[in-house]
């Protein structure tokens, strides 16, 4: 379940989702945090973030589109050591695949991650 800025209290979650405008893959990786979130029956305050520039991209230490963050951290395990920031598309391996979006397995680790802190 998704709320909406501000956050309701029972949320305990904030998940960004960081993209370029005309992102291939923005719907997939919203579709994919939404299953995630499904699946942990868990409730989260959902931001969109569109960044515009490379300066921006910098700013938001913005790896590629799309970028998912729960409560700050990247759903790539050791993703927040890199520093390859700008606008440009974003891959994630999976077993022997190449995705354009986070799996819902890899956020699924994530939001249990974030739960356990």
């Amino acid at each position: 379940m998704v709320c909406k800025p501000p956050c309701l209290t029972a949320c305990r979650m904030r998940i960004e989702i960081l993209t370029f405008e005309g992102c291939p893959n923005a719907r997939t990786a919203r579709q994919r945090v939404a299953a995630a979130l499904a699946e942990h029956a868990q409730q989260a305050e959902l931001i969109d973030i569109e960044v515009t520039s490379s300066e921006a991209a910098q700013l938001q230490r913005f790896l590629g589109s799309p970028s998912v963050r729960i409560n700050g951290l990247d759903v790539e395990p050791g993703a927040d050591a890199r520093e390859a920031y700008g606008l440009m598309c974003r891959t994630y391996y999976s077993n022997d695949a190449v995705e354009g979006a986070p799996t819902v397995k890899m956020i699924c680790a994530a939001i249990r991650r974030a739960l356990d802190r």
